[in-house]
């Protein structure tokens, strides 16, 4: 054999073990299982759904169902608030502000209205006591009549009362997420969109993603986005602050984030996709370990896209679906599917 072919062997021998080290690692899940379950829910899930699932540095699962890819942006309710409470962490990572300051801080004229106590950690864990309808087609509509984020907080601040003092109930609504938005514009002298792309969307390369509206920006409902660009944030998290090797939060906090922020006996109203849950800052905590401490947490939208991460078992993953689902999530699906996840990882985890 000659030195030019013992050469050409041994790069040849090399990509084959690199492509059956890939087709190892692949063959470790079995998502057989998962496939079918997705096919059985097609229909619950609006014929047009897209699945992610992410683990070890890599999607290790993509399935496309209907007129619909990872590529396609779709609006994604309240996955919003997600984006938002980490939004906010950007601005504590950098001292311009503290989870325990007060609204009135930034807006003074919450104090002459009586919530001048309101704190920013209860407007991300929805317990500021300010009145609010449950979520709702009709609660999203009455959002859009506000020309600006500005008028929207101000009505939310002069009309509504305190059904309860400020961090005893836990009310789930977009009074809370609007008004931290509403804060942020101050601080940061641009509007929500823009800090957003800047801190969040621009640094994570959410491409397709924006929050822009032409009337009043929605920090809590507001997002569209692309299953591959939220997928980006998901690993963000699952990585404790850092993407493609670039911090984007510190991990002190993407743990506030994902600690519980209430418990049960607070909960006055919360959708039945989040039945049982506790709720961190922008999420829902589904799963504690033995230390108490959050293990798999989630931020659905409540007409159909489920983002969640599992720091036990170590994944991301993300059920995109395209328009609006008819009638609120059903907690019983995404729990079966998650489950079927679970089973084909095959992790330890307890």
């Amino acid at each position: 054999m000659t030195g030019h072919s013992a050469l050409n062997c041994l790069k040849f021998s090399t990509v084959a073990l690199f492509m059956l080290f890939l087709q190892t690692a692949e063959a470790q899940y079995n998502f057989a299982e998962l496939d079918k379950k997705l096919d059985f829910y097609k229909k619950e899930l609006g014929e047009n759904a897209v699945t992610l699932v992410y683990k070890n540095g890599k999607i290790i699962y993509q399935k496309s169902m209907g007129d619909f890819d990872a590529r396609t942006q779709a609006p994604v309710a309240s996955c919003s608030k997600w984006l938002t409470a980490a939004l906010v962490m950007t601005f504590v990572d950098e001292g311009k502000l503290s989870l325990d300051d007060y609204v009135s801080k930034y807006i003074p004229e919450f104090t002459s209205y009586g919530k001048g106590y309101i704190t920013i950690r209860q407007c991300l864990s929805h317990t500021t006591g300010i009145h609010s309808e449950r979520i709702g087609l009709g609660s999203i509509i009455q959002l859009r009549k506000y020309s600006s984020l500005e008028e929207e907080v101000n009505d939310f601040m002069s009309k509504h009362e305190l059904d309860a003092q400020p961090g005893q109930q836990f009310f789930y609504s977009a009074i809370g997420l609007n008004t931290a938005g509403r804060v942020l514009e101050i601080i940061g002298k641009k509007s929500f969109d823009q800090l957003m792309t800047q801190r969040i969307f621009r640094p994570l390369g959410m491409k397709g993603s924006t929050f822009y509206s032409e009337k009043a920006t929605n920090p809590s409902g507001g997002a569209v986005c692309t299953a591959n660009d939220y997928m980006n944030f998901l690993t963000m998290l699952l990585n404790k602050g850092m993407f493609n090797g670039k911090r984007i939060l510190s991990e002190q906090s993407v743990e506030a984030m994902e600690t519980v922020q209430t418990n049960a006996a607070a909960m006055v109203y919360a959708p039945p996709a989040a039945e049982k849950a506790s709720y961190g800052l922008g999420g829902w905590v589904l799963e504690t370990g033995t230390d108490g401490k959050s293990t798999v947490v989630a931020s659905p939208g409540l007409f159909g896209t489920w983002p969640l991460i599992d720091k036990c078992r170590g994944y991301a993953c993300i059920f995109f679906v395209k328009t609006l689902l008819k009638g609120e999530t059903k907690r019983a699906m995404y729990d079966d599917l998650k489950n079927t996840i679970d089973e084909a990882i095959q992790s330890e985890c307890k």
